[in-house]
Formats: C-alpha cells, sequence, structure tokens
C-alpha cells in the first residue's frame, strides 16, 4: 500500500485530505510544519507528499519553497505534489522545476486530486523493460504504428506505459512524423479507449473562434450564434483531447485553456453556469515551446501542465530502416483502395527509398507512393517509376515557391487545395489524403472558399 504524508498548517485541509486519501485505499499521515515532516519521514517512509506551499499568515509561498528544497535534497527518492493557490502558481511552476511532479490548486476537486495522486504513482512504477516489436505488439495494440527502428520501439514502450495512466502528454517532432497517430495509440491503450477521442487542429482555429470551439456557446452568445453549441471539451468528457498545434495558440488563448486544464471546470461562451469535465489531454507540435517560453511567447505554467510526460518522434531520415516497411504498408492499402490487387515494389526500389531525406517525413513519404500508383501503369514499382514523382519536388528551383509576402496563409492554402482539386479529379477522399486532413476538415475549407464539389 502506497503511503502519503500531507503537510499543511490548516487542521481542516489536513482532516479533508486524510479522509478522502484513506477512502481511496491510501495509508495516510499528517503534519503541520516541515520541520514536523523531517522528523516523521525516515520512519514512516512516504512514497508521496502532498505539500502546502503557505505555512503562516504571510501568502509568499517562500516557506512552501525552502520546504520543497530540503525535501528533494534529504530525500530525494519522495514524490512531491504541490498544493496552492492562483496567486502563487508561479511558484507553482518553479517547483516543478526542482522536481515537484505536479500542483493542485485550492480549493481543490476531489476527483482531481486523486487522479493526480494515481497517475503520479502509477508512472514510478518499475516495469519489465520491453525490446522487441513483437512483444510490444502481444502486449499492447500499435496495429496502425509501422517500423522496428530502435528509436519507435522505445517511444512505443513509453507510451504502452503511459496510456493507463491520466498523464498528460506532450507529443514533439517535426511535420510528417506521425504525431496523431501516436496519440490515437495513447487514447485506445488507455482506460478510457471505449470513450470518445477528440481532434482539434488549434492551428486552423482563430482566436475569437477559440471559446466557442472548445467550450461551445448558447443561442444569441453572438451575432451568428442561432443555436446552442457543444464544445470540444464537452464531447471528450471521460474520453481523451487531443490539442494538435498547441504552439500556435495565442497568449490569451493559453490563459483560458491553462484555467480549464487546472480547475476541470469552464462556461460555454454567452453563459454563467460552470461545467464540469472529465478529460485526459494530448498535445502536440512541431515547435520548440521550450524556446517560446523563454521568448515569452507561451506561457511557462501552461507548458508544464501540459508536459508532465514528452514524447519526442524522430524524424523518417533518423530511422531509414523503417521506409521500406511503410512503403509496403501504404501499397497495401493503396491497392485496395485503387482495386489493383497486384502492386507491389520491388525490391531494388525498396532499398532505394531508404536513401530519400524525405522533409516532409512520413506524410511526403505517403503521398510519394500514392503518386507514383495513381501515374505508373506498372504492376510493379521500379526505382524509375518513384523518379519521375521525387524529381519533380528534389529538382524544383528555389523561385517556384513564392516569395515570403507575395501570398498570405489563406491564399497559399486556397492554391493548393485546387491544384489537389484538379489533379485528383474532385474526388474527396484523395484530395484530403494527398492534403493530410480529414474529408470533413476539406468540406468546410471547400465551403469557405466557395469552390465546387460533389458530395461522395
Amino acid at each position: 500500500m502506497n503511503k502519503i504524508l500531507i503537510i499543511d498548517d490548516d487542521f481542516a485541509v489536513q482532516t479533508s485530505l486524510q479522509l478522502l486519501l484513506q477512502q481511496a485505499g491510501f495509508q495516510v499521515k499528517t503534519c503541520d510544519s516541515p520541520a514536523a515532516a523531517r522528523e516523521l519521514i525516515p520512519a514512516y517512509k512516504p512514497t508521496l507528499i502532498i505539500l502546502d506551499l503557505n505555512f503562516s499568515i504571510e501568502t509568499s509561498g517562500e516557506e512552501g519553497m525552502k520546504a520543497l528544497k530540503m525535501l528533494r535534497s534529504e530525500f530525494p527518492e519522495v514524490l512531491i505534489i504541490l498544493l496552492t493557490g492562483w496567486g502563487t502558481i508561479n511558484l507553482a511552476v518553479e517547483g516543478m522545476k526542482l522536481g515537484a511532479k505536479d500542483f493542485l490548486t485550492k480549493p481543490w476537486k476531489n476527483d482531481h486530486l486523486l487522479q493526480s495522486v494515481r497517475t503520479i504513482l502509477d508512472l514510478e512504477e518499475k516495469t519489465e523493460s520491453v525490446s522487441t516489436r513483437k512483444k510490444l505488439d502481444q502486449k499492447f495494440d500499435f496495429e496502425h504504428i509501422v517500423g522496428e527502428d530502435p528509436k519507435l520501439l522505445s517511444i512505443l514502450e513509453t507510451i504502452g506505459r503511459v496510456a493507463p495512466t491520466d498523464a498528460p502528454v506532450l507529443i514533439t517532432g517535426e511535420s510528417g512524423t506521425g504525431k496523431e497517430l501516436i496519440a490515437e495509440a495513447i487514447h485506445q491503450n488507455s482506460k478510457r479507449r471505449v470513450r470518445p477521442f477528440v481532434k482539434v487542429n488549434l492551428g486552423g482555429i482563430s482566436a475569437t473562434l477559440f471559446e466557442s470551439e472548445l467550450f461551445g456557446h448558447v443561442r444569441g452568445a453572438f451575432t451568428d450564434a442561432k443555436s446552442d453549441r457543444i464544445g470540444r471539451f464537452e464531447l471528450a468528457n471521460r474520453g481523451t483531447l487531443f490539442l494538435d498545434e498547441i504552439g500556435d495558440l495565442d497568449l490569451s488563448s493559453q490563459v483560458k485553456l491553462l484555467r480549464v486544464l487546472q480547475d476541470r471546470t469552464f462556461e460555454p461562451l454567452g453563459s454563467s453556469k460552470s461545467k464540469t469535465v472529465d478529460v485526459r489531454v494530448i498535445c502536440a507540435t512541431n515547435r520548440n515551446l521550450e524556446e517560446m517560453v523563454s521568448q515569452g511567447t507561451f506561457r511557462e505554467d501552461l507548458f508544464y501542465r501540459i508536459n508532465l510526460i514528452s514524447v519526442k518522434l524522430p524524424a523518417l531520415r533518423e530511422r531509414p530502416i523503417d521506409i521500406a516497411s511503410l512503403a509496403t504498408y501504404f501499397v497495401d492499402n493503396l491497392k485496395v483502395i485503387y482495386e489493383r490487387p497486384q502492386l507491389k515494389i520491388s525490391s531494388k526500389a525498396l532499398q532505394w527509398l531508404q536513401t530519400l531525406v524525405l522533409p516532409g517525413n512520413i506524410r511526403q513519404l505517403k503521398n510519394l507512393v500514392e503518386k507514383t500508383i495513381l501515374l505508373s501503369p506498372n504492376d510493379q514499382l521500379e526505382i524509375t517509376d518513384f523518379q519521375k514523382n521525387i524529381s519533380q519536388v528534389s529538382s524544383a528551383p528555389k523561385s517556384a515557391f513564392p516569395e515570403v509576402g507575395t501570398l498570405t496563409l489563406e491564399e497559399m492554402e486556397l492554391l493548393m487545395i485546387r491544384k489537389a482539386m484538379s489533379f485528383h479529379q474532385n474526388n474527396i477522399s484523395r484530395v484530403a489524403r494527398s492534403l493530410g486532413i480529414t474529408r470533413f476538415a476539406l468540406y468546410r475549407r471547400l465551403e469557405k472558399f466557395g469552390i465546387p464539389y460533389a458530395e461522395e
């Protein structure tokens, strides 16, 4: 049984937390000061400490920070959760840097506190090392993740261990490395697998629509709000919410997101009634958030809130042995879609593909394979078939890409959609796949730009 020690000078807080944690099956002791804790810890040997940041009338939190430094120095193996008010959240973030595992605000929510305690304890449990893909597939559901590179296997082992907990996960890596697939795998191997997995591309949501999109709105909240709308947080209740491109979020929206991640409550736009949600949040970005924090463009407290577990996906050029497996996987899927059952890639072509740099990573490889299938009349794809298509990208002059300032991002998006529609002869499914978006997302963009299309 895990032992928990509560350090707080408020007797009511001690009693409340002790009863809550004991009912949840933990062994609990309390004390009212860091000095008393120092005497108690050697004999009691707690696994986790819940530490208040204030022990006097003063609310600066300095006493709690001194206590944290003492505990980390003298008892480094003990896990620590900080208890704080919103006024000392900046100190709590400093505490995370010093080794605290999480911070909770007063007044806490019982289910949130228990979830945090269980998550941190679960993550500390030692698990048997899994070294082969076969062992991983026997233990977890990674059906849609292809590859056997040691870097990938290490990541799969990590997410397999983390998935059953409710730990927030931050997935980083270049565009096209498969961040969404990893997020889906975490959800699929979690206790929430039968609940919704809701995806939100924050890079495609303007600051004015952020609250409506994530928290919903009530009728009349703004000019075009003709009916109530359920937000993504509510749709993901008891499931998983995947926030892609979180590095694109503006600072005002970051504050609103931090609030709901901290309190698990939100108010739909135009409503005064709070709603509570139970959501596991997974975030992804191709940006360097630590650098953004240092530049002041990303909130440090939000960074630590979403970053309990961090997974960095390698670029495809860093795992070249998986290129052949991925190319074969794409062909096996596409030959069904395009009704060409005899399609395959020659062994020489597979070896040649492994030599490519592919700056667009897995997405670029998939695009290359699909384009080659569409343009080649042969059922066995050779090196020359691929070279015809890769050369169009690699040999294109730099001037073929518009100079900065000549086109807006919206104009570039419109141009790419029109080119894809023309290339795929208005086949919505193929256009969406080639652009790396869902059919629903493509329909929204077609309506936005007034591009005619036929329903599938």
